[in-house]
């Protein structure tokens, strides 16, 4: 590609590169993308065109990222994402109204900054009210009315109008001075950092402790995550979380005794099953941000692309 002279990518074209990966089939990206194979190879062909380099190359029965292809993936994703923010804030301008949300501290932390200011920049205009609490304590607020969303881990409380998304992997998560030879041993019993019963996590972690034969004792007890964390950074024992909110200078312990959690769901419960429009979008957001694309097998791509 020439330095001096200047390209301007074409989007669709970026669109189309970036969801045929993104599902492993360029045929799919055709379906998504209500176009044509034919169409699909032309756009493909012209970002090789627009940036003078090969983008995509076979791979046996495959079609794999080239190394510029891979960089220009990276940009296409960005380019992408402030051209769909651009449009939606243009959309949004005279979108008002209210919507409330509730979140269960690990996302609340996690999630809920960024989720925000996505939201605001694209609908300035709506109040949004958010409520950072526990799966109990949000199901309710969901039966009574009080809120239009809430994201919630999956436990045995649901509501009509729940959706589940992808399950979150469950780890012992501690200092990286965690002395767990001694604690795992039978030298020292295994303190744990947990929240007030009842909690899903708290009767995992104790569970499987129990099963594996690991003696553990209660060390700190908290109703919020920040006393988890805290608790956790000074080094009083251990806890069982997902990676949601991981504050620096903690981390996930491996050691071959800590028995396996597994994964836990989370729920995504909605007001009813037509939302008002502010909270659609909202809905749409955290979606997109907890949601991976529908994929298949690397080995699915086809090779229509010439």
């Amino acid at each position: 590609m020439s330095q001096n002279k200047r390209v301007t990518f074409d989007l669709e074209a970026l669109r189309t590169l970036v969801t045929g990966i993104e599902l492993g089939s360029f045929a799919l990206a055709a379906v998504k993308l209500n176009r044509s194979t034919s169409a699909v190879s032309a756009q493909l062909k012209k970002l090789e065109q627009q940036s003078g380099l090969p983008l995509l190359q076979k791979s046996g029965r495959r079609l794999e990222l080239t190394a510029n292809g891979e960089l220009l993936m990276a940009y296409g994703r960005r380019l992408l994402a402030l051209n769909d923010e651009a449009f939606s804030v243009l959309c949004g301008r005279h979108l008002a109204g209210s919507v409330s949300i509730g979140m269960q501290e690990d996302f609340g932390e996690a999630l809920l900054p960024d989720l925000l200011g996505q939201f605001a920049r694209a609908f300035p205009q709506v109040e949004v009210s958010a409520r950072i609490g526990r799966n109990g304590e949000l199901v309710q607020a969901m039966r009574q009315g009080e809120l239009d969303l809430a994201l919630c881990w999956q436990g045995d409380e649901n509501t009509r109008f729940m959706q589940a998304l992808p399950a979150a992997p469950l780890h012992w998560i501690g200092r990286s001075d965690a002395d767990l030879a001694r604690w795992l041993t039978g030298e020292e019993t295994l303190p744990l950092l947990l929240f007030d019963a009842p909690c899903m996590m708290r009767s995992r972690a104790i569970d499987a402790l129990d099963r594996a034969a690991i003696p553990w004792r209660v060390a700190f007890t908290s109703r919020s995550l920040s006393g988890i964390w805290a608790a956790a950074a000074a080094g009083l024992g251990i806890t069982l979380r997902s990676r949601f909110g991981l504050p620096a200078g903690l981390q996930v312990l491996q050691h071959a005794r800590l028995p396996s959690l597994g994964k836990l769901g989370i729920a995504l419960h909605t007001a009813d099953e037509l939302l008002n429009p502010a909270a659609e979008r909202l809905r749409d957001i955290i979606l997109e941000r907890l949601v991976p694309p529908v994929s298949q097998p690397s080995s699915t791509v086809e090779i229509f692309y010439r």
